[in-house]
């Protein structure tokens, strides 16, 4: 179709439209003939025909074989009720609600995805295009209940330069890197079972633990990793059955696991029989690979997850659970009985095409670069309004930042939320909820001036308002 017959059809729905809008078409009214229709917007019946198709796609109206179109007994919803609400709770599911459902004018400073344009948009372009000529199976198929191959033929490379020989029975891909913690939950875990986590710590990992009716404890997160002090004391208190955590850019605070607290972290869990899983979604952001748990351990009692939406994409997405080969004949079972399998083999064939080119590593040293410099400049904006990074990462998007004295967090992000800035409030991330004087803050997403004037006026803010 062409563009002046697009709008044509375009015109004809609008005006169909109007009339159900205006009650001058009710539910279950014939619709105008196509002929008369046709003449009275001054189009060809062909126009109408596709208007009327296109509507009863929408569920606006219905067709009747041999007698015509009518206006549907059920209302479909309207755009509107689809606006994102602004009246949650801030809790662990406030930043994902309003990032994913942000309006497209909204900026997200404290969202956890890097810019669009960022991203290696032409290279994913060529790799859709290729997945054209791809088999048949690999369009319409479930694939392997292990998933791709050739895809976790590559992962096992890169597992063998940490070190750790993964074997295909060491390895399975996932739908995502949430699904792998999921799957994880429930196979190790029962309602009531005791689960440690950092504080301050990934707010998603608190979310899916209370869907799981666990019993969340947390250790204080240091510039080094978790307090090892603290952390033997509660595991030997609380035996908690797993315990969950990022080592190579801990998020939100951006630290780095030192390998002394990895080596004595390690000790604890073998003298108290607890198991962990370490989500290693930031490792490629890292200019130098940090001490990592399953390379020390050799995934005996360490579980390696992992995914590529922060690097590749999160429109196609892929994770991947590594771990001892029993685990993961149980985790591969219970994928299947769960969702019939892993991740779709399109989108399989998608990330290993991006990963065998070259122009993966090129794309991370850019993003590395790239990052370097906005770390620089957000902090430099964020000190002049009196917020103080905790640490400067050596790598990654985020910075976790100390407002100044006698500002909240989650006030501070209901106000910029009333002017479309999406902002990360420290107590999502904090299971002991103190952290209600820390924000985290995407350097790759805190470019536009905007964001500084909104912050700047929250801040000064005389009424701080209600805290959480």
């Amino acid at each position: 179709m062409n563009g002046r017959a697009a709008t044509k059809t375009v015109e004809v729905m609008d005006a169909i439209r109007a009339r159900v809008a205006g009650r001058a078409l009710d539910p279950g009214d014939r619709l105008p003939s196509i002929r008369s229709f046709a003449a009275a917007m001054g189009v060809s019946p062909a126009t109408v025909v596709e208007a009327y198709d296109r509507l009863a796609a929408e569920g606006l109206i219905r067709a009747r074989r041999g007698s015509g179109f009518y206006v549907a007994a059920a209302r479909p919803f309207l755009l509107a009720e689809t606006e994102p609400k602004r009246d949650h709770a801030v809790d662990p599911f406030w930043v994902s609600r309003q990032s994913l459902d942000a309006d497209p004018a909204s900026l997200m400073p404290g969202c956890g995805w890097l810019p669009a344009e960022w991203m290696p948009d032409m290279a994913l372009r060529r790799a859709i295009r290729d997945l054209a000529r791809a088999e048949h199976d690999v369009l319409t198929g479930y694939g392997s209940t292990r998933g791709a191959p050739i895809l976790r033929r590559l992962l096992s490379f890169r597992f063998a330069a940490e070190g750790i020989p993964v074997s295909g029975d060491h390895l399975m891909l996932t739908a995502s890197g949430s699904q792998a913690i999921d799957l994880i939950c429930r196979f190790l875990l029962r309602p009531g079972d005791t689960v440690l986590v950092d504080d301050p710590c990934y707010f998603n990992f608190q979310a899916l633990l209370r869907v799981h009716q666990t019993v969340i404890r947390s250790v204080p997160y240091t510039p080094h990793g978790p307090d090892i002090a603290q952390f033997e004391t509660i595991v030997a208190a609380e035996k908690p059955r797993l315990y969950i955590t990022n080592s190579a850019i801990h998020n939100p605070t951006g630290a780095t696991l030192s390998a002394q607290t990895a080596h004595r972290l390690l000790n604890v869990a073998a003298a108290h029989g607890l198991t962990i899983v370490e989500d290693d979604i930031f490792a490629d952001f890292e200019p130098e690979p940090s001490p990592r748990l399953a390379a020390l351990d050799g995934l005996d009692r360490v579980i390696r997850i992992g995914s590529f939406s922060k690097t590749l994409s999160a429109s196609i997405r892929c994770g991947y659970i590594a771990g001892r080969a029993d685990w993961i004949s149980g985790l591969i079972d219970l994928q299947v009985a769960t969702g019939f399998g892993g991740p779709s083999p399109a989108a399989t064939e998608i990330i290993a095409h991006m990963l065998a080119d070259g122009g993966y590593r090129k794309h991370m040293e850019e993003l590395r670069g790239k990052l370097v410099r906005a770390r620089r400049e957000t902090a430099r904006k964020l000190r002049r309004l009196g917020l103080e990074p905790w640490l400067m990462p050596r790598g990654g998007f985020y910075l976790w930042c100390r407002l100044p004295d006698g500002q909240d967090s989650a006030t501070l992000a209901r106000a910029a939320l009333a002017e479309n800035v999406v902002l990360a409030p420290g107590n999502v991330f904090s299971v002991s909820q103190t952290a209600s004087a820390y924000m985290r803050f995407n350097v790759a997403q805190s470019g536009p001036p905007r964001i500084w004037d909104v912050l700047a006026r929250a801040l000064a803010a005389k009424d701080t308002g209600p805290r959480d």
